[in-house]
């Protein structure tokens, strides 16, 4: 028990608050105070006249108390008069009393003390003594003096310093890198009864494994064994084992004759006792009532009996701090847990606080900050309605799209409460939407090559919010060694609803191949719903119209000879598309399906109507985490008009690296006399790959087949097949491509050795 000290001025101040309790009188404040020539406590203040005293019983009358004081002597008197003698005149007395006793009685005491008397010396020296009497202190084998004390130092070039020799030769083993084997006993009592792998957990954060066996020196591998000790008993307390005993030692393996100290064999080893393993034997969730009633009970995944795990108790909260927000408690909170564990039976009454919050419904938006754009937009990007029983997946819905807008620097939707009543015992929140725009202007670049296709360099500038809300203005140019070409495209994202893109397109290009070639204007305007990196949709589509005036030449096999002409086409434009695969640039599972119907016209004398159909299957089957299996198919078909009424340009082509791969740039089906492609009014390829990743790299083998024909249905006949090897590089926008092929069975005229580089996979 801790002694309580109170001093006799406190106890002065208890006196008189007792007494001014009992007499409802203020107690007078006492502050000791030490006076500084007397050293004395000063006397408290004397109580007020008014204040009236219980009268004091003494413990023992004043008569009794002078009986029990002895009488004092006249030589008593005289001696407490007399100075107090020093301590070297008191030994000095002692000494010469008992030299006369022993003088008197015969005995050795009076030599004994007479030595006493004599200085002490060291070989032979008297050892002066010191200014009270006292002997010097003898350090080492001389006597040391005040005045060798106060000697000046000798300068230090004339300190003759001299090594200190050791009987044996200082053992460098601190400083040689050791080798050392770690052991670990006792884990697999505790691995047997968890649903995890222990030793695995253990060794990819030990720092002793960590090392792969080699340190500096002895105290790097202490130092690692103990911070693996302290890990060993947290990973265990994780699976439950509170009461686990870690042991940690070092052991040196027998030193064989003739070797070295160091290079004895070192072994980690830490013993594991791992206890009893806690369990849960009560779960209480203390939370206000829900709608529904069991929503906390039911999402909860913890059951009376099972172990006390730190990543299921963790799951279990993180997984209600979720549901409750989805099902319309946007201000949930759930505190802090708390398991009592009992160490006799092993059991754990786990308690869980949950404040639920007020059931709330969506009011409206509000935003702040730098702004993009105002609420009004932002109301169109939310798929939710005022009145809609508040959803957090609805709230995290409009985060991604207001940042798939690439408008922001930061952007942050928040519920706030309003305290207005939505009925039903809830109550609206408005959402609050903080915007810091990012900077609108961006300049892109990219570059590609292609047998038969030659170095392609494109580049961009775009203002992505010219005209608020998300209107963009880019301007785009071509540079390639067979196409060139400038454009303007002027681009409404969600325009009027969510995932609406209004596009107005305008270009002129010229191309050079060995086709045909072409100089074309095109103008045209396209409303979609279009995928992106950040969203990806399942089902998506297009519509629109452009007109294409083009000058380009076409072999005539009536003259036998290249003849410009000028078309004037105005066309129509649908798409519908359906995308099951993971990932919008590097897909790894699933399927995509494109179809695409453009009816046009020829403008120039009669119109001549025509339609071009066109469909793309894909599909990527994970093998492993690391090989994927991708598939394509495509098929296309022109009909309603002949080929030879059809612009150069709008016939299909297959080869290059979009295509079948082995070959040229549009060198697959027929053609003229000159061996130069014409096009066709129906296409079919198919390819198939096998995509090997590593780390940031991969590996792509790949065979392509495909032909043109000159009907309007594809015959899958006369298929030609090129085969090669690729390599990828994958970045955060999508993985870089280098391929090189060679056709199968290959012609005359045909290149050895097809090459493809660009941005993205074939497919």
């Amino acid at each position: 028990m801790r002694p309580l000290l109170i001093g006799a001025t406190s106890l002065i101040g208890l006196a008189w608050a007792g007494a001014a309790q009992a007499q409802d009188v203020a107690p007078p404040k006492v502050v000791p105070t030490l006076d500084a020539d007397s050293a004395e406590i000063a006397a408290p203040s004397p109580p007020p006249p008014e204040a009236q005293l219980p009268a004091v019983e003494p413990i023992i009358e004043d008569e009794e108390f002078e009986k029990s004081i002895p009488p004092i002597s006249a030589e008593d008197d005289a001696e407490l008069d007399r100075p107090i003698e020093s301590i070297a005149e008191f030994e000095r007395r002692l000494v010469t009393e008992a030299a006369n006793k022993g003088a008197a009685d015969g005995s050795d005491d009076a030599a004994d003390a007479t030595a006493e008397t004599q200085p002490p010396q060291v070989d032979g020296v008297p050892v002066p003594a010191l200014a009270d009497g006292d002997a010097a202190e003898v350090i080492g084998d001389a006597p040391i003096s005040d005045s060798e004390l106060a000697a000046p130092l000798p300068p230090l070039e004339n300190f003759d310093v001299e090594p200190v020799e050791f009987a044996e030769a200082e053992a460098d083993s601190d400083n040689v890198e050791l080798s050392y084997t770690v052991q670990v006993n006792g884990l697999s009592d505790a691995d047997d009864s968890t649903d995890v792998d222990l030793a695995d957990v253990f060794g990819d954060l030990s720092a002793l494994y960590g090392g792969d066996g080699k340190a500096d020196n002895a105290a790097m591998i202490r130092a690692r064994l103990s911070a693996d000790g302290e890990l060993m008993q947290r990973i265990l307390a994780s699976e439950g084992y509170y009461d686990a005993v870690v042991d940690t030692r070092i052991d040196r393996g027998a030193r064989e004759e003739g070797q070295e100290r160091q290079r004895r064999p070192i072994t980690a080893v830490i013993d594991v006792k791992p206890g009893k393993r806690y369990t849960l034997a009560d779960i209480i969730i203390n939370a206000d009532p829900t709608i529904p009633p069991n929503l906390i009970a039911d999402n909860f995944p913890l059951s009376v009996g099972e172990p006390i795990v730190a990543q299921r108790i963790q799951g279990a909260e993180a997984a209600i701090a979720l549901k409750l927000p989805e099902e319309g408690y946007p201000f949930a909170k759930v505190g802090q847990r708390d398991i009592l564990l009992d160490g006799a039976t092993g059991d754990g009454v786990y308690t869980l606080p949950v404040d639920i919050g007020k059931r709330s419904r969506f009011g409206g938006i509000e935003t702040t900050g730098d702004l993009a754009f105002d609420a009004e937009h932002v109301e169109v990007l939310a798929r939710f309605k005022r009145g809609d029983l508040y959803d957090s997946r609805m709230v995290d819905d409009l985060r991604q799209a207001l940042v798939a807008t690439g408008l922001f620097a930061t952007v942050a939707a928040e519920p706030q409460p309003t305290g207005e009543s939505a009925g039903d015992d809830t109550e609206y929140v408005t959402m609050l939407v903080t915007q810091q725009a990012g900077p609108p202007r961006t300049i892109a670049a990219s570059a590609g090559y292609g047998t038969g296709e030659g170095i392609r360099l494109e580049g961009s500038w775009t203002h992505r919010n010219l005209l608020p809300p998300e209107g963009a203005l880019t301007f785009r140019g071509v540079l390639g060694t067979q196409e060139q070409g400038i454009g303007a495209t002027l681009r409404r994202s969600n325009a009027g609803r969510r995932d609406r893109t209004l596009e107005l397109v305008t270009e002129v290009t010229r191309s050079t191949y060995d086709a045909f070639n072409a100089i074309t204007g095109r103008v045209g305007a396209r409303v979609s719903y279009d995928s992106t990196p950040i969203w990806q949709k399942k089902f998506t589509y297009a519509y629109g119209v452009e007109l294409i005036a083009t000058r380009e030449d076409d072999y005539d096999f009536a003259t036998g000879d290249r003849s410009y002409d000028f078309y004037t086409i105005l066309g129509l434009t649908g798409q519908v598309g359906m995308d099951r695969t993971d990932s919008l640039l590097d897909p790894t599972k699933g399927f995509r399906i494109t179809s695409l119907i453009q009816p046009e016209g020829s403008l120039a004398g009669r119109f001549s109507p025509y339609a071009r159909l066109r469909t793309d299957i894909s599909g990527y089957y994970p093998v492993t985490d690391s090989i994927v299996l991708a598939g394509r198919v495509r098929v296309g078909s022109i009909v309603g008009a002949a080929r030879e009424r059809l612009a150069p340009s709008r016939r299909f082509y297959a080869g290059g690296g979009g295509s079948v791969r082995g070959f040229g740039f549009q060198e697959l089906g027929p053609k003229d006399p000159n061996n130069d492609p014409i096009g066709g009014r129906s296409v079919n390829e198919v390819a198939l790959e096998a995509r090997y990743r590593f780390g940031n790299f991969g590996v792509v083998g790949f065979v392509d087949g495909g032909q043109v024909y000159r009907s309007s249905a594809p015959t899958f006949q006369n298929l030609r097949f090129g085969a090669g090897i690729g390599a990828r590089y994958y970045t955060n926008f999508g993985p870089m491509r280098f391929d090189i092929a060679t056709p199968i069975g290959r012609k005359p005229g045909e290149a050895r050795v097809s090459v493809y580089v660009s941005i993205g996979q074939a497919f």
